[in-house]
């Protein structure tokens, strides 16, 4: 996502990433990567995290201040957990038939709707005065992005057996980047006229004190979008004018087949359900997590948090991402090499357990000495946690790659990942966030009850990476020619 070759030896930079047969394996020098596309795709899987990420510090004074709680601070979960799930929900409805258009117009349009998306749907949240107004710009971005997918297909159809592993290597990176980012500006830019009254002076910034924000956040979505309208190279249909060595590039070992992509039912194979569930489960418990944490750093000690403020809160997210990014460009092909992909994806995924249990044990210290040294060295081991998590997505990556059937079907074996990646990320931050403000409400384990349940999911999750095998899927022409 078993006849490949040992992951150890396929990662090696100057071998193939996927052999199988041992005898006639032959030693590949490692394809450059194209970085100037390659930086496009990056500056492109940067603007999703960071409109996403940009809202989280403020979110939960956000929604305080809206009066939509009636000023009952534990309720504020329910909402901020709905505007989390409302961005997914609407890409769960789009985002397979995105992917599946790429397939037949090229991934360069979709890839422009779903960037200009994004700077639409920051303009007008951060323009937003009543909770419906920001359940539309939100719902906007989910229904017009279809990028992620798309992304993930174009460094497919650029990167091959020598070099995949580097290539999206980078994903992660770029991703950890844009969550470093979005919260240092949603963090540090929201409420202005607070911050630097002698600058932001115009009654404008009292009014909408978010704005900011937002609007730098679709600024760089608009750099992006030009960036691509003008440099991003079309790889799903090539000029005709195109040498055959580049049509073989870009179309691999699919020179002979009907360029449409093949029907639904013939890409949903063993090998493609079993690495898109791995992805859904990581999906699911990744974003349950993410979508809590600002809520509980928020809340006040009393009833269960850490009481910390936006800018704080900006701070510690963006570490995370600051490090997540340093690790995986370092390291993460060095240790799909030593120990596999199934290893990452088992590994990322039981990281939640100690995630969940710190949250508890910062929790009832800092009832009894408040937040002293201790617990910030406590938030420092969770992101080391999240660092170790995030491991997980390069590797189950690479198994939605390999087991597509060719790069024809990528743009569609990446958009069911991603819708169903999708529909995890709706329910996650709306399960998680509403069990939150449900333990705190009905006093469940003296208002810990969300932990248990989650650590319950994680915990059975865990067994559909059992289902993967050690190494990568072979290819599918290899399979057949093996049976």
């Amino acid at each position: 996502m078993n006849t490949s070759r040992p992951v150890e030896d396929a990662l090696e930079e100057t071998a193939p990433l996927l052999v199988h047969d041992h005898e006639s394996a032959q030693v590949k020098k490692a394809t450059p990567l194209p970085m100037g596309q390659m930086s496009i795709l990056m500056l492109l899987a940067l603007a999703e995290p960071i409109t996403s990420y940009c809202i989280s510090p403020f979110l939960n004074q956000l929604i305080s201040e809206l009066d939509i709680t009636g000023g009952d601070e534990k309720k504020v979960g329910y909402y901020a957990g709905m505007m989390q799930s409302i961005f997914f929900a609407m890409e769960a409805l789009f985002v397979f038939q995105w992917a599946r258009l790429s397939d037949h117009i090229g991934r360069k349009p979709v890839l422009l709707v779903g960037v200009g998306g994004l700077c639409i749907s920051m303009i007008c949240f951060g323009l937003s005065k009543t909770f419906w107004g920001l359940v539309i710009s939100r719902s906007i971005v989910g229904m017009l992005n279809g990028n992620t997918g798309v992304t993930k297909c174009m460094i497919g159809e650029i990167t091959d057996e020598t070099n995949v592993a580097q290539g999206f290597a980078w994903l992660p990176v770029a991703w950890s980047v844009g969550s470093t980012t979005g919260p240092l500006i949603g963090g540090q830019l929201a409420k202005p006229h607070e911050r630097w009254p002698s600058v932001f002076t115009h009654p404008f910034w009292v009014k909408y004190p978010y704005f900011l924000p937002c609007a730098t956040s679709a600024a760089f979505s608009s750099f992006t979008f030009v960036v691509t309208a003008i440099f991003l190279k079309e790889r799903r249909r090539p000029d005709p004018s195109s040498s055959s060595e580049e049509l073989h590039e870009v179309h691999g070992n699919d020179e002979g087949e009907d360029d449409a992509p093949p029907p639904l039912k013939q890409l949903l194979t063993r090998r493609v359900v079993v690495s898109i569930s791995n992805y859904a489960a990581i999906a699911l418990v990744e974003i349950a997590f993410l979508a809590l944490q600002p809520i509980y750093l928020a809340t006040p000690i009393e009833l269960g948090g850490l009481g910390l403020s936006p800018p704080t809160i900006g701070t510690i997210l963006a570490t995370c991402g600051m490090l997540s990014g340093a690790f995986q460009g370092l390291f993460f092909a060095r240790l799909m090499a030593r120990w596999g992909p199934k290893y990452l994806v088992q590994q990322g995924l039981l990281a939640f357990v100690p995630l969940y249990t710190l949250n508890v044990v910062m929790s009832l210290y800092a009832k009894a000495y408040g937040v002293t040294p201790l617990v910030w060295t406590l938030i420092l081991l969770q992101q080391i946690l999240l660092v170790i998590m995030d491991l997980a997505f390069g590797a189950v990556f690479i198994y939605i790659r390999s087991s597509s059937v060719s790069n024809r079907t990528l743009g569609a074996t990446n958009g069911i990942a991603q819708f169903i990646a999708s529909v995890m990320r709706t329910v996650g931050p709306a399960a998680s966030t509403s069990l939150f403000a449900a333990s705190l409400e009905h006093n469940w384990l003296g208002g810990y009850g969300v932990y248990p349940i989650l650590l319950a999911m994680t915990v059975s999750l865990f067994f559909v990476t059992r289902l993967l095998p050690r190494d990568l899927w072979p290819k599918e022409e290899d399979a057949h020619r093996d049976d």
